[in-house]
């Protein structure tokens, strides 16, 4: 048996989703558009095209997702026969608030989570749910403008109350936007639309318009933090990051004090979430660029008093980089890092380092001293689906080996409080950067390929099994 260590007892193992890449049923059930229903499908290596509107014969892979919508009840028997302890999922904005905009909720739409939240339950799987995972109601992006917009923290908060009453007494654990820093890459226009609902900007003013949207962002989950415990004391918010591990290209000062500063720029939103503030070195850049970015007294306020519970994240991959000169240390995420020659590489191109995730857990407890729940981790691969129904991935099981083995150590060794363990993504679903079902991530396979034909029946894949006896030792067999 290859041994790892056994974790704490209750500690959740799972599996993690959001509802745009799986459920299918863009427009059933009263529900509105959001962004991913305007973007086509892409592959490795070319971007999803954005539209305008829906174009009646354009390839959207999320208006179909696996459909989940109608398959659920048969898919958690299948993670429940896993033995997943949780399961992570979003509440698709826009089955709730079409538009995101009204006044009152769509019923049917909360119905839906009533029923997908009771059926979890029903299969000893412990509900997770993210409040914003790229799913932002069209409508605010065209008549609003995003999250440029301050009005959008009305919206937000209301719909975030309204789940919290509906869905609270059931659900413990809950994030407000998922991977907020992936906007760290202000200069790719996909998460920008992704995460802020921006776009048809001047690409002068984008690194500006990231700040703004951001700040909005944060106040709007402190104020759901705060509308969280005065609902249901019980609820535990969490923000949620994209952890990369910045590391210096060499041992050079000037390389040391880049990768401080690419920290710094990517996990300010951690700080602000955690502690409560902006750093310092944050507002003498702003004043520097001249941005205005229209924090007031009041905002300061609400963020100093509502801070999170735990800090949730997800981690895929590392990278390094270099000195550039630049006295203020500017960070451009999109130009300004390179591979690490230590590390290998997925067909995506994703940097593979197990030993990060023990490094970044132990970075975080010394920085925001939060309890942690790893949300996503997992690696996309083509998994080919053999004529008696199996499928060898064993690739997938020795990248879950390491980062498993390296995430226990952090918890088991250096005492790091972790509440969970929800890899990405369980079952096989569409993937948010490329569109792709090719691009698989489950222990659970779908039989379905990018133009969405097949036959949707699901499979156990080799890592099934491995994943299987993983949960039943709690951690400490990862013999495959």
């Amino acid at each position: 048996m290859v041994k790892g260590y056994r974790m704490p007892d209750g500690f959740l193992w799972g599996g993690a989703v959001a509802a745009h890449q799986l459920e299918g049923a863009w427009d059933v059930d009263g529900k509105g558009v959001s962004i991913a229903d305007v973007m086509l499908a892409g592959k490795n290596g070319v971007p999803r095209e954005v539209t305008d509107t829906v174009l009646p014969d354009g390839n959207y892979p999320n208006h179909r997702g696996i459909d989940f919508y109608h398959t659920y009840p048969a898919d958690f028997k299948l993670m429940k026969e896993l033995g997943l302890k949780a399961f992570r999922t979003s509440i698709a904005w826009t089955r709730i608030f079409p538009n995101g905009d009204e006044t009152e909720p769509n019923e049917a739409g909360l119905a839906y989570y009533d029923a997908l939240i009771d059926e979890m339950l029903a299969n000893g799987i412990e509900p997770v749910l993210t409040l914003s995972h790229f799913e932002i109601p069209y409508h605010l992006v065209t008549e609003y403008g995003g999250w440029r917009n301050r009005q959008l923290i009305t919206f937000f908060e209301r719909f975030a109350r309204v789940v919290f009453e509906r869905f609270g007494d059931r659900v413990k654990y809950w994030m407000t936007f998922n991977e907020i820093n992936n906007q760290t890459s202000w200069m790719d226009p996909h998460p920008m639309l992704q995460n802020s609902g921006l776009k048809d900007y001047d690409e002068a003013d984008a690194e500006e318009l990231m700040y703004l949207a951001s700040h909005h962002e944060l106040v709007a989950s402190a104020l759901v933090t705060k509308a969280a415990h005065e609902i249901n004391p019980n609820i535990q918010v969490g923000d949620m990051i994209a952890m990369n591990p910045v590391y210096p290209a060499t041992s050079k000062p000037e390389d040391i004090m880049m990768a401080e500063r690419a920290m710094q720029a990517r996990y300010f939103w951690g700080d602000v979430h955690a502690l409560g503030q902006y750093p310092n070195w944050l507002r003498k850049y702003w004043d520097h660029k001249g941005f205005d970015i229209d924090v007031t007294p009041e905002d300061e306020a609400i963020l100093a008093a509502n801070t999170v519970d735990y800090v949730a994240f997800s981690y895929y991959m590392s990278w390094t980089v270099t000195d550039t000169g630049d006295e203020w240390l500017a960070y451009n995420e999109e130009s300004n890092h390179g591979d690490n020659p230590f590390l290998q590489k997925s067909d995506w191109g994703w940097q593979i380092d197990p030993v990060g995730v023990r490094w970044a857990m132990n970075w975080m407890w010394d920085r925001w001293h939060k309890p942690m729940f790893i949300v996503e981790n997992g690696f996309g691969a083509y998994d080919k689906l053999e004529a008696d129904g199996t499928v060898h991935d064993d690739y997938r099981i020795a990248y879950f080996q390491g980062h498993i083995e390296a995430m226990e150590r952090a918890v088991v060794l250096d005492g790091i409080p972790l509440i969970g363990y929800l890899p990405w993504s369980g079952i096989d679903i569409v993937s948010a950067s490329t569109g792709e079902m090719l691009k698989r991530y489950g222990f659970i396979y779908v039989d379905l390929d990018d133009m969405g034909q097949g036959s949707g029946e699901r499979y156990r894949k080799d890592s099934f099994k491995w994943y299987q006896q993983v949960i039943a030792s709690n951690g400490e067999d990862l013999e495959v």
